[in-house]
């Protein structure tokens, strides 16, 4: 049974860090790309960034990039996106989700982690 479980969201002040993990477990992804997305509180989902988890290439929403990093521990089996000099409106509960490379839904979804910015 494959199974995403994120960690490591909290509550930070504004200008702080948090680095999310999703452990992947069940099968392997070599074919897959790793996406993380959040939802803030009356929002739709949104992409934050995925990653390829054969050849680590990354891919970032434009609004994202140079303050979110997504990278991958092919030895662990862990996904991890670091945030840095986050801000109120990244509020939100960041998901893990997979997908086939070649297909463009995500099949597979973790339970979610909530990340809180105070001002």
């Amino acid at each position: 049974q494959v199974q995403l479980v994120e960690s490591g969201g909290g509550l930070v002040q504004a200008g702080g860090s948090l680095r999310l993990s999703c452990a992947v477990t069940g099968r392997t992804f070599t074919s897959y790309v790793m996406g993380w997305f959040r939802q803030a509180p009356g929002k739709e989902r949104e992409f934050v960034a995925h990653i390829t988890w054969n050849v680590g290439s990354p891919s970032y929403a434009d609004s994202l990039k140079g303050r979110f990093t997504i990278s991958r521990d092919k030895d662990k089996n862990t996904v991890y996106l670091q945030m840095n000099s986050l801000k109120p409106e990244d509020t939100a509960v960041y998901y893990c989700a997979a997908r086939l490379l070649l297909r463009r839904k995500y099949n597979y979804w973790g339970q979610g982690t909530q990340v809180t910015v105070s001002s």
